[in-house]
């Protein structure tokens, strides 16, 4: 009952913003550094990865804490958001950080978040902080939150930088163009620290060069590595997400990792770490899927993947949140589908009635249902063994079924 207690606390006294939005999102960094001066600066006891983008950063941080554990390495992994548990966002070794850690590190530090006002993603960081340095972690991946350049996690100096991609996505914070965003991600870029690039894009190349420059910090495009990575992660899309791990490990310096290590990293990513919500089939006959790509770049790749399946009729029960660029995202879905319209249970979820009828715009007609779970059984009940259901376009759609 405390753990639940303190969970209600974090959750309604602080600003979350992925539940929230934009009026829980904070431009600067002074909160967090404040919060680490009182911890005594936990960040500076082990050393890190730090990997931003848009799309493909959690599934590569999970590659790279797994090649890691292959080699025998005590890991750490920050990451965010949280499907199912809170404890999903701190893990060891693929081991979530145990409920009474996380009460205990609220009650010592009540009285400190109260008066500075903390964010809950800002004592989310410094409870993973804190837990990594406490249990003397040999390296921890830590994932960023929202941007780079003010996201809380960026007081740590990591032994090397990594930025997935970028793409059109949290624009309302960002910037609205590719540019402007790629400035934000280039935050993370640290002086003398090797920055690993996931893919080459013409149009934000130079913004990194520049950056790296600056930084006088080595920088690689793993997108130029033409090797071909197996990983049990399933979806064509985790190819470029395989070499910017690999690329990443390689930058890696003062560990001893093996060709092995990496081959069975990347084929033990579920195992070793408890990856979930990545292209996972929940079971077969009807095929059911879920992933949980949100923004225009990440389901173009599973659109893709998803027109490849062999089914008779497609079902797909998608709900978004409010801040979503519809005219972006809806254009790109098949037409010739049943669509379940739902409200992902969140402040931020986006009126289902509102999607349905955006939604017909795009030719894209279904049902409208008051929750996830409500439109993924009524999808069940309409779709024969020879269909495919799909459950996506948000992280909490695919956080409610799970």
């Amino acid at each position: 009952m405390a753990y639940q207690k303190t969970l209600d606390w974090m959750f309604a006294q602080l600003p979350m913003y992925q539940r929230q939005g934009k009026t829980a999102f904070k431009k600067d960094l002074t909160n967090i550094l404040a919060f680490s001066k009182e911890l005594n600066h936990p960040e500076r006891k082990f050393k890190s990865i730090h990997v931003g983008g848009t799309n493909g950063k959690g599934s590569t941080s999970h590659m790279i804490a797994s090649i890691l554990q292959e080699a025998g390495c005590k890991v750490g992994l920050y990451t965010s958001p949280h499907l199912k548990n809170f404890t999903e966002r701190i893990r060891i070794n693929g081991e979530e950080i145990p409920q009474g850690k996380v009460v205990e590190f609220i009650t010592e530090n009540k009285t400190f978040l109260k008066k500075q006002g903390l964010s809950f993603f800002e004592m989310t960081v410094g409870m993973a902080f804190d837990y990594f340095a406490e249990e003397k972690v040999d390296i921890a991946v830590v994932e960023v939150g929202l941007g780079g350049r003010l996201d809380s996690t960026n007081i740590i100096t990591p032994e090397v930088s990594v930025i997935t991609n970028i793409g059109l996505d949290h624009t309302q914070f960002l910037g609205e163009t590719l540019p402007e965003i790629a400035v934000e991600k280039a935050g993370i870029i640290k002086e003398n620290v090797p920055v690993v690039i996931g893919e080459r894009q013409s149009e934000i190349e130079g913004v990194f060069k520049t950056k790296a420059i600056v930084n006088n910090a080595e920088i690689t495009f793993a997108s130029d590595d033409n090797w071909v990575y197996k990983t049990d992660l399933l979806g064509d899309y985790q190819k470029n997400n395989t070499k910017t791990a690999v690329a990443a490990i390689q930058k890696l310096e003062g560990f001893k990792i093996s060709e092995e290590n990496i081959t069975k990293g990347l084929l033990n990513v579920v195992k070793n770490t408890n990856l979930k919500g990545r292209w996972q089939i929940l079971q077969e006959n009807p095929k059911i899927i879920c992933d949980t790509a949100h923004n225009k770049e990440g389901l173009q790749y599973v659109i893709q993947q998803l027109k490849k399946e062999k089914f008779e009729r497609m079902h797909i029960v998608l709900g978004v949140v409010s801040d979503k660029k519809l005219d972006e995202i809806l254009p790109m879905f098949p037409k010739k589908s049943s669509y379940y319209f739902c409200k992902p249970d969140i402040p931020r979820g986006l009126s289902e009635i509102i999607l349905q009828e955006k939604a017909k715009e795009f030719g894209l007609f279904g049902e409208v249902f008051e929750s996830v779970n409500q439109a993924l059984e009524e999808a069940l009940s309409s779709a024969k063994e020879s269909d495919v259901v799909f459950i996506g376009g948000s992280t909490f759609v695919v956080a409610e079924v799970l």
